[in-house]
């Protein structure tokens, strides 16, 4: 995962430093109707799984600051990813698209290179 962010953090070091990076085994989030499901831009998701959520900054319960970070989901993440060699290009693709939530920018703008072929 490091490796992945890596990429981004070394282009938009400046404007993620206030961004965290966290892994959660399996999403805490639902689809109420899997059949339907529409994601808020703020979670990256195949169908029903959410495989990311950006939580924004804000307040906790005990009224201290909290920042903005991107959770990604250990085992959708693993499944989804065919081989293994292909978990770090899922999770950079993964990270393009939560940075560029967070920065309120278009995902090619953080990557022009992401949608090119090999």
């Amino acid at each position: 995962m490091l490796e992945a962010f890596a990429r981004i953090d070394h282009a938009w070091h400046e404007k993620l430093e206030r961004l965290d990076i966290a892994v959660d085994e399996v999403p805490k989030i639902r689809a109420i109707d899997p059949e339907s499901v529409e994601w808020p831009p703020e979670v990256v998701a195949e169908g029903p799984v959410p495989l990311s959520r950006l939580v924004p900054a804000g307040i906790d319960k005990r009224g201290e600051a909290t920042r903005a970070r991107v959770v990604l989901f250990r085992r959708p993440l693993e499944r989804r990813a065919k081989h293994p060699e292909d978990l770090e290009d899922l999770l950079y693709e993964v990270l393009v698209e939560q940075v560029a939530t967070y920065l309120g920018v278009d995902p090619d703008v953080v990557d022009p290179t992401l949608d090119e072929e090999p």
